[in-house]
């Protein structure tokens, strides 16, 4: 059963990583709360990945989702476009 979660986790974090990565270069930050949120996106990408070569993937996973979180809340509020 762990193995099984673990895969499903990894295969998730692989997709969501991908959407991401896809995402940040087209991300334009027209203020400087955008810009701030911005460096906290990365921030908490470049986490996600330190966490997953550590072998920590609920760490890692974590960091994608709050790295989700703050684009849609930027986008939400038009901190990023």
């Amino acid at each position: 059963m762990e193995f099984i979660l673990e895969n499903k986790l990894d295969k998730e974090i692989e997709k969501w990583t991908y959407k991401l990565d896809e995402m940040l270069p087209i991300t334009k930050t027209p203020t400087n709360e955008g810009k701030d949120l911005m460096e906290d996106i990365i921030a908490y990408r470049k986490d996600s990945e330190y966490f997953l070569e550590k072998g920590d993937i609920i760490k890692s996973f974590e960091c994608l989702i709050w790295a989700w979180a703050l684009l849609e809340i930027g986008k939400r509020f038009r901190y990023l476009k």
